[in-house]
């Protein structure tokens, strides 16, 4: 309770790995612009290069992978699918060099402290409303590009299609 009262994050208790998950969801109910609000208040409160500067303990380095692929702009949220669901890079580019010699790039215009919000995106120069990647995207290799400002655009990756894969979706009653 200590560390969400000092990190001003309410209920949100990031220490404990088992709700690291929580603020991505956002994306599963039509909201993205609040995971990536959410995504990057965490990344600047809990994480820096001081002594207080990592949040919680580390299990089996899920602590320090929140960070890594949160920085990148995506994360892994159900590890049963092949999808990576996005937040807001920090970065304003990251190439990855894939074991099968590929390289893939996220690239973040305009990105910066207040420009947290993903304007538009491109898998490849081709438009991408999606609001995550698949894994066979990242090792094909490429380049995710965002576009992004200081202002929510709710109407990107809103629509049904654009939202990540859910058990509880393919049993809702239509």
């Amino acid at each position: 309770m200590t560390e969400m009262q000092m990190a001003g994050l309410g209920q949100y208790a990031h220490g404990n790995q088992p709700v690291q998950h929580m603020i991505y969801l956002y994306n599963y109910a039509g909201a993205p612009w609040k995971a990536q609000q959410r995504a990057r208040e965490v990344m600047k409160k809990l994480y820096n290069a001081t002594e207080n500067g990592y949040p919680g303990d580390e299990d089996q380095g899920q602590t320090s992978s929140w960070y890594v692929l949160s920085a990148m702009g995506f994360y892994s949220v159900c590890p049963g699918t092949d999808q990576y669901v996005f937040g807001s890079p920090v970065f304003k580019k990251v190439t990855l060099t894939l074991e099968n010699g590929n390289t893939f790039t996220v690239e973040a215009e305009n990105n910066s402290d207040t420009n947290v919000y993903i304007q538009s995106a491109t898998l490849n120069g081709k438009p991408y409303t999606k609001n995550y990647i698949r894994y066979a995207d990242i090792t094909n290799g490429g380049t995710l590009k965002f576009v992004m400002g200081p202002e929510p655009n709710k109407n990107r990756g809103t629509g049904e299609a654009d939202k990540p894969f859910s058990v509880s979706n393919e049993y809702r009653f239509k």
